[in-house]
């Protein structure tokens, strides 16, 4: 039987899951400027839902048990990953890390046989989605989300097409980075237990999302093909000018291009080691001063605020074991793959596969059930996936009252979550 804090966790998780998808509504109380419309932009503010939830949970712990059980609790829970996603988007977002990743856009762009605009939206829909397996899934969203901000989530309006994008966005990042054990937080928190490399990744997971996130990009492609080529909805051009300077400036010098790459590399390689990748941020941050002429505004701030959100969903996800696992453990390999496609929408994918790896005597099929499910349902909410919140932070201003529904984001991400399920449910083939 749960205990009373067990019990609050759940109620107060479940509340800060309503709450997220009811920031429109503060939102839109928050643009009538009343005397309380600072209270209510910060309620609107999905990025802080999890952490201001947490707090609740901290104080509810202090007055049930007391100020040292909440202390306790607290330091027996692990923040590399809200750490993590906090630094390598600050590093990701960094302009010389941008200008080299347009490079790249460009020149695969050339490649295609389609109009520049069309082939271009399609490479940063599909291509960098699949980066997510070697720099991580939090640095390939950062880059992804920055560059459809400015190549085409600039222009007003154009609503549909950007809830159209941002769910082919989500679910293509989520899926694209279980090409190898390291890049995913899903595959992450269980490849250890299950036994599971970078090599049985990619013969069982890799090819079948890689052939899913190219399909989920040309059906979007495809569908906005005439918005594309007549420029409505931008040109994918614009990487190389800031929020404050529209006109193109000198291009970085490819030494600070190099040296910012040896930093992406640095934070990708110690993404387990807070103490190293925080010293090598400051590091950055140093040589960004440096160097400002060459940079950008670094995103300091949406970072924090992404940090704050996913350290608030490990505070209130680590008392939910009592119901999660017990569900999980009960379930048939393919009902389980539906069932963690649905739960992963109202918790993380990644608590749930840890919470899963936990459940003892489970066959191959379920394991791989488990985390393909996990991964499919990815794209569904801004909570399923980790770095979902990263997307969330750099998109969501140029959304009707700077909010993103969460029901029309599900529904934007429903056909792309369909095309992956089709991938991962294909037989094994043993």
């Amino acid at each position: 039987m749960p205990d009373v804090i067990e019990i609050v966790a759940t109620v107060l998780f479940a509340v800060a899951v309503i709450h997220t998808f009811s920031v429109p509504v503060f939102a839109r109380l928050a643009h009538r400027n009343g005397p309380h419309a600072g209270c209510w932009h910060l309620l609107s503010e999905v990025e802080a839902v999890f952490g201001v939830w947490a707090f609740v949970l901290l104080v509810c712990m202090a007055l049930l048990r007391g100020s040292d059980a909440a202390i306790q609790y607290m330091d027996t829970r692990n923040f590399t990953e809200p750490l993590f996603v906090f630094v390598i988007m600050v590093v990701a977002a960094s302009r010389p890390i941008l200008e080299l990743v347009g490079l790249v856009v460009r020149a695969l762009a050339r490649l295609l046989p389609l109009p520049r605009e069309v082939a271009t939206f399609f490479v940063v829909m599909s291509v960098v989605p699949l980066g997510g397996s070697f720099i991580t899934e939090p640095a390939a969203m950062t880059l992804a989300a920055i560059l459809l901000r400015d190549g085409y989530f600039r222009a007003a309006g154009h609503t549909r097409f950007k809830y159209l994008a941002l769910g082919v966005l989500f679910v293509n990042v989520s899926i694209g980075g279980v090409l190898t054990a390291y890049a995913a937080p899903p595959v992450l928190m269980v490849a250890s237990t299950f036994g599971w490399d970078s090599a049985f990744m990619a013969t069982h997971f890799g090819w079948r999302a890689a052939i899913a996130v190219l399909l989920n990009a040309a059906i979007l492609t495809w569908i906005c093909r005439d918005a594309l080529t007549s420029h409505s909805i931008g040109t994918g051009s614009g990487v190389n000018a800031s929020d404050d300077e529209p006109a193109r400036r000198p291009p970085v010098p490819l030494a600070v291009m190099a040296i910012h790459l040896v930093f992406l590399v640095g934070v990708v390689l110690t993404a387990h080691h807070p103490a190293v990748f925080l010293g090598l941020m400051m590091m950055f941050i140093g040589f960004s001063h440096a160097y400002r002429r060459h940079q950008d505004r670094l995103l300091i701030r949406e970072g924090l605020m992404v940090g704050f959100f996913l350290a608030g969903l490990v505070v209130l996800g680590g008392l939910q074991k009592w119901w999660l696992q017990d569900l999980l453990g009960g379930l048939e390999p393919t009902v389980l793959f539906w069932g963690a496609a649905a739960l992963t929408a109202i918790t993380d994918n990644a608590a749930l596969t840890y919470l899963g790896s936990l459940v003892e005597g489970t066959s191959d099929l379920w394991r791989y059930m488990l985390v393909a499910g996990a991964v499919t349902g990815g794209g569904l909410t801004v909570i399923a996936n980790a770095p979902n919140p990263a997307g969330y932070a750099i998109l969501r201003p140029y959304f009707p009252n700077e909010a993103i529904s969460a029901g029309r984001l599900f529904l934007s991400a429903l056909l792309p979550t369909l095309v992956a399920a089709g991938m991962f449910l294909l037989p094994l083939g043993r």
